[in-house]
């Protein structure tokens, strides 16, 4: 598409979205001109979508050493800031306990930071848990870098339960309690589908039933090529 030309290319860049009609996110674009924070055509981005328990930490953590991409989990950044002691750090725990959505400013801000510390540095950027409704995924694209490709490890809701009852053992979250687990369940498939059907030509679905190397198999099968090309 950069060789249309539409209304507020010709203009000077406006710090309001949307500011593209054609929404083309193209490098030619003064709508989006120094907007878009890492050029996924150099530098991978892939979501990494998933239920609680689904096993996307794990996943994510062997993609690092086999590929060299960031593993950035949203999780584990409004954990880390709820734990900073900020401003915002009750009221993320509120919102947390509930199994609510964060606001999606607050993550989108908590990413950005994340993501321009590694720029330069990494192969790629593994996005664990975002988007976890359809506006987000949308607001992503346009302040950070579009998506190279989604993968979504997919599990039922029984297994995703008793993984994480499991977990609540030993690992001492907040959040990993039997009340938490079943809203963050119920939230996670209330938005999901959504997201799933916005970028149908992008998602690669993993069976996330089995063991971690059969998993994992699976996804060897997807990042070979988005590295190799």
């Amino acid at each position: 598409m950069e060789d249309k030309n539409c209304y507020p290319c010709e203009q000077e860049i406006i710090e309001k979205f949307p500011a593209c009609p054609l929404q083309c996110m193209s490098p030619k674009c003064k709508a989006y001109k120094n907007r878009v924070l890492i050029d996924s055509n150099k530098t991978p981005v892939v979501w990494i979508l998933g239920g609680p328990g689904s096993g996307k930490g794990t996943q994510c953590e062997k993609i690092n050493t086999k590929y060299g991409f960031a593993h950035i989990s949203t999780g584990d950044l409004l954990r880390a800031e709820v734990k900073s002691g900020s401003e915002r750090a009750k009221t993320l725990a509120s919102i947390m306990e509930r199994g609510d959505l964060v606001p999606n400013d607050i993550v989108l801000d908590l990413l950005k930071k994340a993501m321009l510390e590694k720029a330069g540095k990494v192969k790629g950027f593994l996005i664990d848990g975002y988007p976890r409704e359809k506006s987000q995924g949308i607001e992503f694209e346009k302040a950070i870098a579009p998506v190279t490709v989604i993968i979504y490890f997919e599990a039922s809701s029984e297994t995703l339960t008793k993984r994480l009852l499991g977990r609540a053992v030993t690992s001492r979250r907040f959040d990993d309690n039997e009340e938490t687990i079943k809203l963050r369940i119920k939230t996670f498939l209330n938005n999901n589908e959504q997201i799933l059907a916005q970028y149908h030509d992008k998602l690669r679905r993993v069976n996330a039933e089995g063991t971690v190397d059969d998993i994992f198999s699976q996804v060897v099968q997807i990042m070979d090529p988005l590295v190799k090309g």
